[in-house]
């Protein structure tokens, strides 16, 4: 399979990450990076770029070391979209992805995000005006169309193309689904027919084995995965692995605690001591969402101090590790 090619940038992989408000920050990025992750993108950035000087702005625009800087931006009116990407290109971003696939009420209320799949011509508008305004690739991400009786995604593609959109993330749901129910990738298939440019399909995606039948069902050229790399960052390696015909073993409790505790470590640097403990919180529920922890949890959100959640992580882990070989002895 020939590499994934946006604008000038090769993809080193298959699978990339999606970008997801509150989550896909830098500390998150880079650890997804590490474990294989083609590509990842910055949180969502509101297009009026006059209220970027917030704090919240200036970390979603923190660069992403030596790899291709993605930045998403978010918006209803194409000359503020288009100053929001000129503005993120002078400031280093090699791809800027526009966000049509969002059902957030927030976002949906300002007619921006999925809402703007309703309207056609707008999204024209916007797309010709932000490939316009700059000179590196824009990208996009879209849902299957508005509601499923008005699945429009393949017409929304053709019409990205035709503007000069250099690839598209489609999610297998419509706005209305939001995430209930099951993605379907019909649709999908169909706008992989539909356009040349290179297509990832997105939803659900939370295996190596799905991750293969997506691809043999869609045809598309790549996946992006989004909550499911939460609290399993390592889930790039396994999908890289099976997309290959290998198997890689699921991390070891060690390699899981060590992941953990170097995630919290970065976001403590990242955001400083007061709000990293409080993001850790939210990241922390997801690394053991599959363990029976709600008494730690319980505990670990009421610590105040980041050496106490290193130390309780630390503990937890030696604590059910003694619980697995005593139940296995």
């Amino acid at each position: 399979m020939a590499m994934i090619q946006i604008g000038s940038h090769k993809l080193p992989a298959r699978a990339v990450l999606a970008p997801m408000a509150g989550i896909t920050d830098l500390p998150f990025r880079r650890l997804c990076l590490q474990f294989g992750a083609g590509l990842t993108v910055s949180e969502m950035l509101i297009s009026n770029s006059d209220l970027w000087h917030t704090r919240k702005s200036h970390l979603r625009l923190a660069k992403d070391d030596d790899a291709v800087r993605a930045v998403q931006i978010a918006g209803a009116d194409p000359e503020m979209m288009a100053d929001a990407a000129r503005r993120c290109a002078d400031m280093g971003a090699q791809i800027i992805d526009i966000n049509m696939g969002c059902p957030a009420k927030k976002v949906c209320k300002k007619a921006a995000g999925s809402a703007l799949l309703r309207e056609p011509v707008l999204v024209e508008s916007i797309l010709r005006a932000v490939t316009a305004a700059v000179e590196i690739p824009v990208s996009l991400k879209i849902r299957t169309g508005w509601s499923p009786e008005h699945r429009n995604g393949v017409n929304i593609a053709r019409l990205a193309e035709d503007c000069g959109i250099a690839s598209l993330a489609v999610h297998g749901r419509t706005r209305a689904c939001r995430f209930n129910g099951n993605a379907e990738y019909d649709t999908i298939a169909e706008i992989k027919q539909a356009v040349a440019i290179p297509v990832f399909a997105n939803g659900d995606i939370d295996s190596a084995e799905k991750a293969l039948a997506v691809l043999n069902h869609t045809g598309a050229d790549g996946i992006m995965i989004g909550r499911a790399a939460q609290g399993r960052p390592w889930l790039f390696r396994e999908i890289n692995a099976g997309l290959e015909g290998r198997h890689v073993a699921p991390p070891s409790l060690g390699e899981r605690r060590d992941v953990m505790l170097a995630h919290l470590k970065a976001l403590h640097r990242f955001y400083g001591e007061h709000q990293g403990l409080r993001i850790a919180r939210k990241h922390c529920a997801w690394y053991l969402q599959d363990i029976n922890n709600v008494d730690f949890r319980r505990q670990f959100n009421r610590l105040e101090d980041a050496s106490a959640q290193l130390d309780a992580v630390q503990s937890f882990f030696e604590q059910h590790g003694k619980k697995l070989q005593d139940a296995a002895a």
